[in-house]
């Protein structure tokens, strides 16, 4: 015992790296789980050690680096600005290995399981993607789900979200981004305000109109989108009411108090129930797609791939078009007449 003391370390001592590794390793897994939880106590139940364990870990790590990483309180616990740049410089590699073991663990047999954030805009989450999770859970009942409702484009990486639903590509070369279906921009109007104001029967029409306009989270106006001749257009309307919410644009429409444009997936219902209708068809804008958005990954957990074929698949069998573009209604129209029988 007492000739291989000197010999250990002697390794030690040409190794540091190894000796770092091991004294400060129960350290940063202590620390990452104090600052992620708030808490000694619940980093403690979430590691499966007691709190007691915990502070020593994290004081033995601050003791090595020669910094306080916590300030603590008898009411809370929270980073020191050197925590917080120990935290950035730690979070790239956690979030590797923990990656790592999803994917080990993935490839073990067993069902998609774990934990799924996915990330939508308010109108498209509400409508369409939040009505899938109940079947989704039936089908993988291992696996939890967390939607969070953003306009904001999200990172993916430091917002940990796996999977985003949004309109238009992020602009991310780390992120795959998959179509969905494509999305319609409708000009809608309730059957009320047509009979009492009647409908724009061009865009420059709509200025003698009552307006009603959504304010995005940055602040500025929603554009609206118009394609003339083959060329866009983008006039911008007075508005008489305004709103920072698709829902309370979609029923002032109802409620027969103006014109707004809105994607199609908002209005569908609506226009199938006869409460609004469409207007300026001719002068639709191109579609934009909806995308199914997710970091590139040499292999994806199971749980991210099963809701992709998933919420794929059933957002396709929706027929989220609301409208026919007007070309093709006109065609549709000329045939129709064209087959009539002379005395129809």
């Amino acid at each position: 015992m007492n000739a291989s003391s000197p010999a250990t370390a002697a390794t030690a001592a040409r190794d540091p790296l190894n000796a770092s590794f091991s004294t400060s390793y129960a350290g940063v897994l202590a620390f990452i789980a104090v600052a992620s939880e708030g808490s000694f106590a619940r980093a403690g139940d979430r590691l499966g050690i007691g709190r007691s364990a915990v502070s020593r870990s994290v004081q033995k790590l601050e003791t090595q680096l020669g910094v306080r990483l916590f300030l603590r309180t008898t009411r809370s616990t929270s980073l020191t600005r050197e925590g917080e740049l120990f935290l950035e410089g730690c979070s790239p590699g956690v979030e590797c290995i923990l990656q790592a073991l999803d994917e080990m663990q993935d490839l073990r047999e067993g069902p998609p399981r774990g934990h799924l954030r996915i990330s939508a805009t308010h109108g498209f989450g509400r409508r369409v993607i939040a009505p899938l999770l109940a079947a989704f859970r039936r089908e993988h009942p291992q696996v939890t789900v967390e939607l969070l409702l953003d306009e904001q484009a999200p990172d993916l990486a430091g917002d940990r979200i796996d999977i985003a639903f949004r309109e238009g590509v992020l602009e991310d070369s780390q992120v795959i981004a998959k179509q969905l279906v494509p999305m319609q921009l409708v000009a809608c109007v309730s059957p009320a305000y047509v009979q009492a104001h009647g409908a724009p029967q061009s865009v420059d029409a709509l200025a003698a109109h009552a307006c009603i306009g959504r304010r995005l989270p940055a602040g500025r106006m929603q554009r609206w989108e118009f394609r003339v001749d083959g060329q866009e257009m983008h006039p911008q309307p007075t508005a008489a009411l305004v709103f920072n919410d698709a829902e309370l644009v979609l029923q002032a429409v109802v409620d027969g108090l103006g014109i707004a444009q809105l994607p199609s997936y908002q209005v569908r219902d609506a226009l199938r129930a006869g409460s609004v209708v469409t207007c300026l068809d001719r002068y639709a804008p191109h579609d934009r797609g909806h995308y199914l958005c997710y970091l590139s990954r040499r292999q994806l957990p199971k749980r991210i791939r099963a809701f992709i074929d998933f919420s794929t698949q059933r957002v396709r069998a929706l027929d989220l078009d609301a409208i026919s573009h007007w070309e093709a209604r006109q065609q549709a129209a000329v045939a129709a007449t064209a087959d009539a029988p002379a005395w129809a």
